[in-house]
This record gives structure tokens, sequence and C-alpha cells, in this order.
């Protein structure tokens, strides 16, 4: 039984290619997802069987724009006007040399479908599926690798490609699935620098952002080595996780995690930015670690945890505001528990300055998600009143939503004609510093405040 729900002009171009003389088929994880009875992603990947590219060409060009992504690939995309699809034809690939790109790509329509599924990495990804008569094709047996939730490699091909090893980490944690034995000890020998960093940033981008658990990939990616291409991660192994005895750096940055994934925003740069500053939290924490007296204890390191998360991140992406955004909130970590220690003698400017160098919001998420990774120990409760205090000062100084914005600008200076230049710039900062200490809060004050200034230091006007 089957329980596809597929868009009616999907079928009846799949219908088309039949009456053509060819089979159209669902691959991938649009048929390993249905059978996990998960919601079904709407991109829907299609190989086609038994017709040349020409007559494929032909059909898709009467249901929307074809671009052929390339000949040798015998890839198409087609662009309905409600949708977008993938189709392909059957092919083989053989590695040819060093690197993630070097293969050789034959494409035939006459394959069988067993031989054209070897290429693929694992078992569960072979499944095929027949939308016009019902009929699963499962040479590799996915099913029941899918059913005992296990992550096996189909052929000897597997090892011709380094990325299935950071595939192998990412569907671990998505899916909650353990890698065979016999796939991890292929996955230990691979050599990830063949990769370039886009590609491995893309497989933790979706581990990061899709699993309800990334923990369990993470974990993976521990065991298949591949913490050797991450020092910055390694170095959190068998550090202890002070002032808890019993658990390691690594151990709490998984819960972190975890927990990072059940705070996280719906946006997905907001969602990644958050999910790789809880991965960072504590790089940088072992550099700082000194042993005493058979005592464990931890010396200021804002400067070295910096520099390891920017290390970190810069050798997985070259996206420098997501590298800067991480950086801020890693550095800014305590200042919820800080600035809540310090309420007796708390300042407004210090939440107000605080909204300029990190978005309060996600701080606070961020901090929060730390304390529940601590839950483990028996000292810590869910509740988080650090964060929910700070978020409630953001609310009354309004930065609760995004850092405040000058309330006086350079047109409200030029008004009182004072001649642009280097002095105007001087005031105009001034006043916001006087705006961040609560001097002034709306324009009407801020004018007052201006004219005060005026009279007390004249300057220069126009004329």
């Amino acid at each position: 039984m089957h329980d596809f729900t597929l868009p009616q002009e999907l079928i009846s171009l799949i219908q088309s290619v039949r009456d053509a003389g060819g089979r159209a088929l669902l691959v991938g994880g649009a048929v390993r997802d249905q059978l996990r009875r998960q919601p079904v992603t709407q991109d829907f990947d299609i190989e086609v069987y038994g017709l040349k590219a020409q007559p494929l060409k032909t059909i898709l060009r009467s249901a929307g724009k074809v671009l052929e992504v390339g000949k040798t690939f015998g890839i198409f995309n087609l662009q309905t006007a409600s949708s977008v699809y993938d189709l392909c034809l059957p092919r083989l690939e053989t590695k040819t040399g060093f690197g993630h790109k070097n293969f050789r790509i034959t494409t035939d329509p006459d394959l069988q479908y067993q031989k054209a599924a070897y290429r693929r990495d694992f078992t569960v990804n072979t499944i095929g599926f027949d939308p016009l008569t019902g009929q699963y094709l499962d040479p590799f047996f996915g099913r029941e690798d899918l059913r005992r939730g296990i992550l096996r490699h189909v052929g000897t091909s597997f090892g011709e490609d380094p990325l299935r090893v950071l595939r192998a980490v990412q569907f671990s944690g998505r899916f909650r699935f353990r890698v065979a034995p016999e796939t991890a000890r292929i996955c230990r020998g691979l050599n990830l620098n063949e990769l370039p960093k886009e590609r491995i940033f893309e497989e933790f981008r979706k581990l990061l952002l899709r699993a309800q658990y990334p923990s369990i990939g993470l974990e993976t990616a521990r065991t298949l080595g591949v913490l050797d291409y991450l020092p910055e991660l390694k170095s959190l192994i068998a550090v202890p996780q002070n002032p808890y005895p019993g658990t390691d750096l690594w151990t709490h940055t998984l819960r972190v995690i975890d927990a990072a994934a059940t705070l996280k925003q719906e946006k997905i740069t907001s969602a990644l930015t958050m999910m790789l500053s809880a991965l960072c939290l504590e790089l940088g924490t072992p550099l700082a670690m000194i042993r005493k007296n058979r005592t464990w204890s931890r010396l200021p390191h804002t400067e070295s945890r910096s520099a390891l998360t920017q290390n970190f991140l810069k050798r997985l992406t070259d996206e420098k505001k997501l590298i800067q955004e991480v950086d801020a909130l890693v550095r800014e970590q305590h200042q919820p528990l800080q600035l809540y220690q310090e309420r007796s003698r708390f300042k407004p400017s210090a939440v107000r300055r605080l909204a300029l160098r990190v978005p309060i919001q996600m701080l606070v998420r961020l901090a929060r998600a730390k304390h529940l990774g601590k839950l483990y120990y028996k000292t810590k409760t869910k509740e988080f009143p650090e964060g929910d205090w700070l978020l409630q000062q953001a609310k009354l100084f309004s930065v609760a939503e995004g850092p405040p914005k000058p309330i006086l600008m350079g047109r409200d200076i030029l008004k009182r004609g004072m001649r642009p230049g280097p002095r105007m710039g001087i005031l105009l900062e001034k006043a916001f510093e006087a705006q961040l200490n609560g001097e002034f809060q709306s324009f009407q004050e801020a004018q007052c405040w201006i004219e005060k200034q005026l009279s007390e230091e004249p300057v220069p006007t126009e004329g």
C-alpha cells in the first residue's frame, strides 16, 4: 500500500512518458520518507527509463520550461506554472581521479534499475516507486534497512566519494539511524580533504537545521573519524565539564545542541546562526583548563574562544556575515547571567549596548539552550530566570526586536544651520551615546538635548 499524493500535472507527465514507451519512477528522498511515514517533500526526483534524451525533452517541453542541467549527466529541470521537477536518465558513474567531481558519467535509457541504483550511497536511497502501478523496486533491500534504522552502503563504489561520509553523519542525525559496521569501516578510510568546504558545510547545515537530535549526527561524526578534520570540536573530548564531574565538554556540547534544536527560529538564516553558535559555545575552553590539586578550573578565555570559533567556521564557509554573527553570540553568551547577577546596580544602557552587539532574543535562546544542556545535573532546573529577566528589560527599553536606532539624524542637525563636516559627525556620535545612556528617549527630548549642546558649545553655521 502507498499513500503518495502527487500533483496532477506530475501524474500527467508520468502518463505521457508511459504513452511514449518509457517508464518514469520516483526515486530518492520522497520514496524513503513516504516509507518512513514522514512528511513527504514536494521536491520529487524522477528517473526515466526506456526513452532517450530527445524524446524525453519533447515531452517535457509540452509541460513547461526545460533546462538541461548537463548533456553528459542526462539531467533535466522542468519548470511548470506551479512547481519544479528534476528528471534524469539512468546513468553509471566511474571515478577517474582525485577529488569530488572527477567522475565519468554514462547515461543509458535501457539500463536495468538495479544497475542504475548501484551508484547510489545507501540502500535506503535506492528504492524506486512507480506511481502508475503502485510497485516498489527495491533491489538492495532498502525497505528492510529502513525498518531496522540502518545506513548501509550499496556497493564498492561507495568508497569513491568521500562526501558520503558526511551524508552518513547527516542522515544518522536526521533519521536517528545507525551506520552499519561494514559501512563505518569504509567511511573511516575516506579522505575528506578531497571535498570543497562548500560541500562539507552543506551537509552540516542540513544536519543542524533538519535533525531533531543533531547530537546523534555529531556523535556519528566522532565515531567515523570526521572530527580529525575539525580539531576544534575534537579538542572538547575528554575535557572535564567543570564543575560537573563525570562528563566532558563534548558530551555537554551534544546536550546543548539538542536543546538549541528545540529553541531555534523557523527562519533559516537565524536558525543556522543559532545552531552554529551552540556548536561553538565551548571552543577555546580546553585551552583555558588548568589542573591543580586534582581539581580542574578555568581561566578567562574570551579571545581564544573567539579565535577558534572563527578558524572553525572559516574552514566550513566563506560567509563572513554568518561568521561574525556566530562569533558575537559566542562572545556574549555569559551576558544574561552576568547582567542578572548585577541587576541591583543595573543600568538600562547595558541592555541597549548589548542589543547593538547581538540580537537579544537569539542570545537568550542560546543561553537557555546552554542552561537546558545542564539539566542532566541534579543542581539544575528548567527555569531560566536570567533569560526571562533580560527579555523583560529588552522589551521595556524597546530593543527586544532589534538594536536601538538613532533618534537624532544628520538632517535634524542641518536644520539648525550646522554645516556638514567632522564636528557634525562628532555631535551625532555624542547624541547616540546620550540616547543609549537614557538622557533622552523621544524626538522632542532629543530636540531639547541638541539645543542645549549647541548653546553650551556654539559651532560654525552656514553663512
